[in-house]
């Protein structure tokens, strides 16, 4: 079997936990990166923008793909994400992460007003440096510069691309890459049923962190052909992101992690944390939905 065939799954973008120097904790993401896969999930995305990758430097985030790679169990998928503001960097975590075992890596377009010829080239270098296939991305909402299907599957045609995470409400356009043979994970929290239905591979995504076994659920019930079950689990999923989406993302993620007993620390400057007033509104109204913060009862 190809190796595109074998990347399919439930993988959390999962959060880089930091000390207060805003150095990488690698005690408390073991216990993160065990608790994620105690649900099961397959996998671990590292270091993409929930992980913080872009804010953290080139040395830390070797040692971060290492750990995932360390503390993920055999047949597990780590999809390391190596953008970075230079062409420079983003080779050099390339090159790095596919030496450590890694499933495949991803890449965010560079940030900044770049030509799509300037993208290209970009992840053409990224492409070339790696022994394992790479995931373009696709966000339109925050990297412009790549906006329609046809410089999506250009970027397709580049040798070791294998596909995309695809981070956006248009399914319509999502199938149309599927039908033209692309590896897809789902990069909306909000619909990965329906994104699952329209042929994703997978989702990846920031809430799995804090509520791993609903997108398990979600995604074993659409192998089953179980979509009304899969809806059930959507809604309770989509619960818990509007409500949580009405405070800064990160930090509520991270003060949830807390409460749930993983403490990853604080965001990583420019990011702030929540205010004392932001973070008892918060857990008012998880409690309110009855959120369950202790997974082990």
């Amino acid at each position: 079997m190809k190796q595109s065939e074998l990347l399919k799954g439930i993988l959390p973008a999962i959060i880089t936990p930091v000390d207060k120097d805003e150095v990488f904790a690698p005690a408390t993401y073991k216990k993160l990166v065990e608790s994620v896969y105690a649900a099961g999930v397959h996998g671990l995305y590292v270091c993409g923008q929930t992980g913080e990758g872009l804010l953290q430097s080139v040395k830390q985030r070797k040692l971060v793909a290492e750990e995932s790679v360390k503390h993920s169990p055999t047949g597990k998928h780590v999809i390391v994400h190596v953008g970075a503001y230079s062409t420079r960097d983003a080779v050099e975590l390339s090159s790095h992460a596919s030496s450590i075992g890694v499933s495949a890596i991803s890449s965010l377009p560079p940030l900044g007003p770049y030509s799509f010829p300037e993208i290209k080239a970009y992840y053409e270098a990224v492409a070339s440096a790696s022994k394992v296939p790479l995931l373009v991305y696709y966000f339109p909402e925050t990297f412009p510069a790549i906006k329609t299907a046809e410089q999506i599957l250009e970027l397709c045609t580049i040798p070791n691309v294998i596909g995309l995470k695809f981070t956006d409400f248009d399914l319509y356009r999502m199938r149309l890459l599927k039908n033209n043979g692309a590896v897809i994970f789902n990069g909306r929290d909000e619909v990965l049923t329906a994104g699952l239905l329209m042929g994703a591979d997978g989702g990846i995504g920031s809430f799995y962190n804090i509520i791993p076994e609903l997108f398990v659920e979600v995604y074993s019930c659409t192998q089953k052909g179980n979509w009304p079950a899969a809806l059930i689990a959507q809604d309770r999923i989509n619960a818990i992101i509007q409500l949580t989406l009405n405070f800064p993302m990160m930090a509520a993620l991270k003060q949830i992690l807390q409460w749930m007993g993983i403490d990853c620390g604080r965001c990583i400057a420019p990011r702030q944390v929540l205010s004392a007033a932001q973070s008892a509104e918060l857990r008012k109204q998880l409690e309110a939905i009855q959120f369950q913060f202790d997974r082990t009862a």
